[in-house]
């Protein structure tokens, strides 16, 4: 088993496709089909299986997966910790990010980053907090912005909450209920949502909300984009429940109205999988987000941290 050999695998497990994983380490799909067999060969067992539509892992291989992306992330960083002696200023960070994150403005932490450390790479990848949270396990992600569901505990991550938001009905202006002060959330049992995807936390608010209130909402749009759901709340799509920041930002004109019995609120967490050694680059930009959007406390008071 060699370093090679579980790079390609990381590659395969990621693409579910053999050329695609090739074109992504840059090698002839044969070559990289030979080593995922040698592989195989070597441990004695089947770790992909395939077919002549698609590629799918074992339960062996996704093991191996877990394994090869701690050891090749260790590798990464140990090849940072050494350019950083060298005083180098290279390197990658793998950021996660909810979909819609509010007051929190990532931009300004990358920028922030990219001032100090303009050699270094920077990707974001929009998930769920749930498939964050997973990333984050497996190494996939340095950090993420999750919301904190009640599938997502701590379970080895360290969780720094940033924002605890509230969360407000859109409306179409000339809704019957868009002049209340507030609503009710039983009061909507009967209108078509506009959510986020399942396994958003949006959605599992909205869900959990809705059962509490004696009835299962009825999402007739998704989708993950905010003002997309503004516009489509604007032409009588469905009603939608969002933070107050995207219900009142800039946008389609909609009618905001409070949100009662229950009253929501979806936090944004910043997080990290304890006891990883990050490579510099990954560190420096953890401490860049924890400064630029932690909250000032009062004295005596600490943050709220979750281990």
């Amino acid at each position: 088993m060699d370093l090679r050999q579980l790079r390609y695998l990381v590659a395969l497990a990621e693409e579910r496709n053999f050329t695609r994983a090739a074109a992504q380490e840059h090698v002839a799909q044969p070559a990289l089909s030979q080593q995922i067999r040698r592989l195989e060969d070597e441990l004695g067992v089947a770790l992909v299986e395939r077919t002549t539509r698609h590629v799918a892992l074992t339960e062996a291989g996704e093991l191996l997966v877990v394994r090869a992306r701690r050891i090749l992330a260790e590798l990464e960083a140990a090849h940072s910790e050494i350019a950083g002696v060298r005083g180098a200023d290279t390197g990658h960070v793998t950021i996660g990010a909810m979909h819609t994150m509010g007051p929190v403005d990532l931009s300004l932490a990358l920028a922030r980053f990219h001032d100090r450390h303009p050699n270094v790479g920077l990707t974001v990848r929009e998930q769920s907090s749930e498939e964050m949270a997973e990333m984050l396990r497996d190494d996939e992600l340095d950090l993420a912005f999750l919301s904190v569901t009640e599938r997502v505990e701590a379970h080895g991550l360290g969780l720094l909450q940033l924002v605890s938001e509230e969360l407000v009905v859109l409306l179409r202006p000339d809704h019957p209920l868009a002049g209340r002060n507030r609503i009710r959330i039983g009061q909507l049992a009967e209108e078509p949502f506009i959510s986020f995807r399942a396994g958003a936390r949006l959605r599992e608010l909205l869900v959990v909300a809705g059962r509490d209130a004696g009835f299962e909402p009825y999402v007739a749009v998704e989708s993950n984009e905010t003002r997309r759901i503004r516009r489509l709340v604007s032409r009588g799509l469905g009603v939608a429940i969002l933070p107050r920041s995207d219900a009142e930002g800039p946008g389609a004109e909609v009618a905001v109205v409070a949100l009662a019995e229950p009253a929501l609120a979806r936090d944004i967490t910043l997080a990290w999988r304890e006891g990883r050694r990050h490579a510099p680059a990954a560190a420096e930009f953890l401490e860049i987000a924890r400064d630029t959007f932690s909250a000032p406390e009062p004295d005596g008071a600490a943050e709220k941290l979750y281990f």
